[in-house]
C-alpha cells in the first residue's frame, strides 16, 4: 500500500456497483492519463511475464480521482454495470469505499486501485502502479497470512536513532563502489536496536514483508536501471526521514535497498521467501553478518561515519517536543469531553506518514477516513485516537442534525438507525 494514503480493511464492508441512472463525468485529463498508463503498464507487464515471483501481475486496476470520486477501469465488473468508454470502463466509486492506493475486494472481484492524478515520471508512477498489484497478487505467491504488528519504538529517542543509523548507512552502500562494509554497519545497526527493543525484530517484519516487498517488487519491475535505482532508492530515504514518524514508512525504504544489492548477486532471491520469512536474519546470512552482543561503544565509534552526533542531537531535541506533545493529546483524547465510537466493521484510510503511537492508549492520525456499519467519519485535522482497532474517539462534537455531526477537524455522516447520545459528559454512537 504505497505512500500517501493507504487503506487497511478489518471486515469489508464495500458498497454496491454503479446505478444505470447514475451521472459519470469522467474529465478528459484523467481518462488520457488512463489510457496512457495502461499502455505502460501492460507493454512493461507482458515482457516481465512473471518472471519475479514467477505470477503475472496483470489484473483488474481502478484509477479513482480523489474529488470527484469517478474512476477509469481496464476491466468490467462482475455485475457488468460499468460504461464502456473507448476501450475502458468508467463509473463512480461508492461513497463506503475509501480511496487510496491499495488492493480491495469489491463485489467478490480483487481490484488494484490507485489515485488519480499519476506520478509525472513513468518509472514513477508504474512503480506505484506494480507495487499495488503486488498486494492484489501477493497471497497468491506466498504472502496469505499477513498482519501487521505496531511499532511503537520508532517513535522513541532510541529506536529513531537507530534506524537513521541504518538508513544513512543505506544511503552511503549506494553511492559508493564498495557498499558490503555499508551494508553490515546498517545491519549492525538494526541488530542493535532489535537488542534494545526484544520484540522489535518480529514486530518491524510484519510490515516489512508486507510493504517492503511490495516496494522493492514496484522499484525493481518499473524499467529503471541501476543508477536510477540507487537515485530512487536515495530518495525515497530521504523521504521517510522527513516524515514525521517512522513507525510505518521505515519499511518502503529499508526493504527496497537491500533486496536490491541481494538481487544484484543472487537475481531469484526473493523466492525463496514466504510470510513466515524473518527477513533480518534472511539479510544477514546472506551477507555474512554474524553479531553477538552489541556494545554502545562499538555503534558510538562506527556511528561517526553517519554522524551519530547531530542524529541524537536532533532526536534529544524531539524528544522534548514530543513531551509536550503526547501531554496535549492526553488531554484531547482521554480528559476533554469527547466522542467515542466502536468498530464493527470497519475500513480506514490514512497517511502512513503521519500516524503517532500515544503510550499504551493507541494510535493518533492525524487524518483519516473510516467508512463502518454506522457510517462515514472524516478527521482533516486535530486528529483522531484508535484504540485496539476496536474504537475510534475524537473531539466533543459542535454541530449536530439527524444525519450529519460535526466538531473540531472532523465531520461524521451517520446511517439510521444510528444516534448520537450523551453519557457522563462524553459522547457515544449507538443504535
Amino acid at each position: 500500500m504505497k505512500n500517501v494514503f493507504i487503506i487497511l480493511t478489518l471486515i469489508s464492508f464495500l458498497g454496491c456497483g454503479n446505478r444505470k441512472n447514475e451521472t459519470i463525468k469522467v474529465s478528459d485529463s484523467d481518462f488520457k492519463q488512463a489510457a496512457n498508463v495502461f499502455a505502460e503498464l501492460n507493454e512493461l507487464l507482458i515482457r516481465e511475464n512473471g518472471t519475479l515471483w514467477n505470477y503475472k501481475l496483470n489484473g483488474p486496476i481502478l484509477l479513482v480521482n480523489q474529488v470527484t470520486r469517478t474512476f477509469i477501469a481496464n476491466e468490467q465488473n462482475e455485475k457488468n454495470t460499468f460504461t464502456k468508454q473507448g476501450d475502458f470502463y468508467i463509473g463512480n466509486l461508492p461513497e463506503n469505499i475509501n480511496i487510496a492506493n491499495t488492493a480491495i475486494t469489491w463485489e467478490n472481484k480483487m481490484w488494484t486501485m490507485v489515485m488519480l492524478p499519476l506520478p509525472e515520471s513513468k518509472k514513477e508512477r508504474l512503480s506505484l502502479l506494480i507495487h499495488e498489484s503486488f498486494h492484489r497478487i501477493q497471497s497468491k505467491v506466498g504472502f496469505d497470512n499477513l498482519s501487521e504488528l505496531q511499532n511503537n519504538h520508532l517513535d522513541t529517542k532510541d529506536g529513531r536513532i537507530y534506524l537513521k543509523l541504518e538508513l544513512a548507512a543505506l544511503k552511503q552502500a549506494l553511492i559508493t563502489d564498495k557498499p558490503e562494509q555499508h551494508i553490515k554497519n546498517a545491519l549492525l545497526f538494526r541488530r542493535y536496536r532489535h537488542q534494545l527493543f526484544p520484540e522489535s525484530n518480529i514486530s518491524e517484519n510484519s510490515i516489512e514483508i508486507n510493504e517492503g516487498i511490495a516496494e522493492f517488487t514496484g522499484s525493481i519491475l518499473c524499467g529503471m536501471n541501476n543508477e536510477d535505482l540507487q537515485k530512487h532508492y536515495s530518495s525515497m530515504i530521504d523521504i521517510t526521514l522527513s516524515n514525521p514518524t517512522l513507525v510505518r514508512s521505515f519499511a518502503y525504504a529499508t526493504i527496497p535497498v537491500y533486496g536490491y544489492f541481494m538481487k544484484n548477486t543472487e537475481a531469484d532471491w526473493n523466492l525463496k521467501i514466504n510470510d513466515k520469512t524473518n527477513l533480518t536474519d534472511l539479510i544477514c546470512d546472506f551477507f555474512g553478518f554474524i553479531s553477538s552482543q552489541i556494545t554502545l561503544d562499538e555503534i558510538k565509534k562506527i556511528g561517526k561515519t553517519y554522524e551519530y552526533v547531530l542524529i541524537c542531537k536532533f532526536e534529544d531535541d524531539r524528544e522534548q517536543k514530543q513531551i509536550a506533545l503526547i501531554k496535549r493529546l492526553k488531554k484531547q483524547f482521554l480528559e476533554d469531553s469527547t466522542l467515542v465510537i466502536n468498530l464493527e466493521n470497519m475500513n480506514i484510510g490514512y497517511n502512513p506518514g503521519n500516524i503517532m503511537p500515544l503510550d499504551s492508549f493507541g494510535t493518533v492520525y492525524p487524518n483519516l477516513r473510516i467508512t463502518d456499519n454506522w457510517g462515514i467519519l472524516e478527521v482533516d485535522s486535530c486528529g483522531a485516537l484508535v484504540t485496539n482497532w476496536q474504537r475510534v474517539t475524537v473531539s466533543a462534537p459542535e454541530q449536530f442534525s439527524d444525519t450529519l455531526i460535526a466538531g473540531r477537524g472532523w465531520k461524521l455522516k451517520l446511517n439510521n438507525p444510528w444516534k448520537l447520545k450523551k453519557v457522563n459528559g462524553h459522547y457515544i454512537v449507538n443504535k
